[in-house]
């Protein structure tokens, strides 16, 4: 993409996460009934209006662009452009009137992730990045902190119930053995924290690629490394994360590896 189209792109994406925060805060104020679908995860019509209010602008700003959300499925994987939208990633958080939920919207183009926004609007924080333009926040550039020892590093996690049937998982035992600390911010929240330096490495192995795409964005724009737990790059069946800085990102992939040859 074309520097004026990415930056029309990441406008659009920011106007589209304001308007899911204004149907959000609407029934995080007077509350929602549950419903469960298929898959055993609930939604709400806080959940549907949110990526409706989402799908209006993107499909406004860049109608050329397919658009992929959580509620409502895709339109056409064959173009070139995608929009991935979760209006509503957290809805248990949300439910439970914990503010631990936001919006997430990432853009591929040709397979790659090229911009995100991630806003959590209860939490009063938004991050935005675009494939060359850095990560923001209020307004400054962030980066990731320059931590390389596991002794000085600050883990979180968040779903790794998949890992506990894994050999990774003493590996994992062994990671937070070695730490500085070990937290569970989990969500955005822990991905926020490691695109603005305030933890080194985060750990997921139960992740849907809707979760985590704005995510990756902004935390490689702040010089952070964002895979799979194979080392992998994110791709659409994305289903785990291993996200940090480049050193201890290095260092617990290699732990990984060793622990699945074992």
């Amino acid at each position: 993409m074309s520097a004026p189209d990415l930056a029309r792109a990441l406008s659009a994406a920011r106007e589209a996460a304001d308007a899911a925060a204004e149907v959000i805060r609407h029934y995080w104020r007077r509350g929602v009934d549950v419903e469960i679908k298929s898959d055993d995860t609930p939604v709400t019509v806080a959940d549907r209006e949110a990526e409706l209010a989402i799908r209006e602008v993107l499909e406004k700003a860049l109608p050329e662009a397919a658009i992929y959300g959580e509620e409502f499925g895709l339109d056409d994987r064959a173009r070139e452009l995608m929009w991935l939208v979760d209006p509503l990633d957290g809805t248990k958080s949300f439910v439970r009137r914990t503010p631990f939920f936001s919006t997430q919207i990432a853009l591929m183009h040709r397979g790659e992730l090229v911009l995100g926004v991630s806003s959590a609007p209860v939490y009063g924080e938004t991050l935005w990045a675009s494939a060359g333009g850095g990560t923001w926040f209020e307004g400054e550039r962030v980066r990731v902190a320059a931590t390389e020892a596991m002794a000085q590093a600050s883990i979180s996690t968040g779903n790794v119930k998949t890992l506990t049937r894994d050999a990774r998982w003493d590996a994992l035992g062994a990671l937070i053995r070695d730490s500085n600390r070990i937290r569970g911010y989990g969500d955005f929240c822990h991905y926020h924290l490691l695109a603005r330096g305030g933890l080194d490495l985060v750990i997921e192995s139960d992740v849907n690629i809707l979760d985590v795409a704005a995510l990756a964005v902004i935390v490689r724009e702040a010089g952070g490394v964002f895979t799979d737990l194979d080392g992998e790059p994110l791709n659409l069946d994305t289903r785990s994360v291993l996200a940090g800085t480049p050193a201890l990102h290095a260092e617990a992939l290699a732990r990984f590896r060793a622990a699945l040859r074992s």
